[in-house]
């Protein structure tokens, strides 16, 4: 049974094994039973599911997810929780608990030998620091994944699911909108978690998409040319390309497609919608007959 979810037994854990909070693995834990029920519901977990977990802490939430799925595999980078989950999780057969970092996993390997290549639900109380980087590696590793539930830094999240024309939007936005469809599912107060973050959280849901929203001619072509664009945001766009060492456009080429787009050469990036970033993508390598 999942007990984990309170400041008391936690903090009873914690002081048990003397374990002392590591500042570089952004580690803060759930202690709010009512924020983890809603995490599993949100995620859609049944016991059909595999769910890989990412940052397990002390296995708060493994407890639930193990409830909820047909098995869970939780990867935990620090060393010195590894003996805290063996005790956290001991009642539970369907878990397997790995000491590694997930920003090196191989996760198409992951899906074909622990689900036979069947598509997998990701569940994760992401640090914040990793946030970008785990995201867009699950991804672009165009494993099998059905969907991904997460929490992240509240501003992460709404940057996510935002659109142009906002502050918060960015390459990050444009990427996760590419994949998937997001929405923010929970707000979640600072005061949720031990230690207590100087910043609330959000659980955003990423419900993978089988086909993008937009065709393209090269995809790694186009998230060049958004990064690019958003490199310098007080740019323009055409000038934010043109300063771009890994395009192989010239001004010229640039100012062009950007008319043929349709926008004033002067526009900046961030009033581009994914679908015009994938438009001009096609203007720039000469495949813009299709439109």
């Amino acid at each position: 049974m999942a007990y984990l979810a309170s400041p008391r037994e936690t903090k009873a854990i914690i002081d048990s094994y003397s374990f002392a909070f590591q500042k570089k693995f952004g580690q803060n834990f759930l202690i709010d039973a009512n924020v983890l029920e809603r995490i599993i519901d949100d995620g859609g977990i049944t016991k059909d599911d595999f769910v890989l977990e990412i940052g397990p802490g002390i296995g708060t939430m493994t407890q639930y997810l193990c409830e909820s799925a047909r098995e869970v595999m939780a990867v935990e980078i620090d060393s010195n929780l590894i003996p805290i989950l063996n005790y956290t999780l001991s009642e539970y057969d369907n878990v397997e608990i790995i000491n590694e970092d997930a920003l090196k996993l191989d996760f198409k390997k992951i899906v074909k030998e622990k689900n036979n290549g069947e598509p997998i639900k990701v569940v994760a109380n992401l640090p914040y620091y990793i946030t970008t980087p785990i995201v867009m590696g699950l991804l672009e590793s165009k494993a099998p994944i059905e969907s991904i539930t997460i929490m992240v830094q509240k501003e992460v999240a709404h940057r996510m699911q935002t659109g142009p024309g906002s502050k918060e939007y960015g390459a990050l936005s444009l990427a996760v909108q590419y994949y998937a469809d997001a929405e923010v599912v929970l707000e979640v107060s600072a005061g949720c978690f031990m230690p207590r973050p100087k910043v609330d959280s959000s659980v955003i849901h990423l419900q993978i998409y089988k086909e993008p929203p937009v065709k393209v001619c090269d995809e790694e072509m186009m998230f060049k040319i958004i990064r690019a664009s958003f490199n310098q945001r007080r740019k323009t766009l055409a000038n934010g390309l043109k300063n771009a060492p890994n395009l192989p456009f010239t001004k010229e080429e640039i100012e062009d497609s950007i008319i043929k787009l349709g926008k004033d050469v002067n526009i900046r990036g961030e009033k581009l919608t994914l679908q015009e970033f994938a438009k001009l993508t096609d203007i720039l390598m000469g495949e813009e007959e299709s439109y």
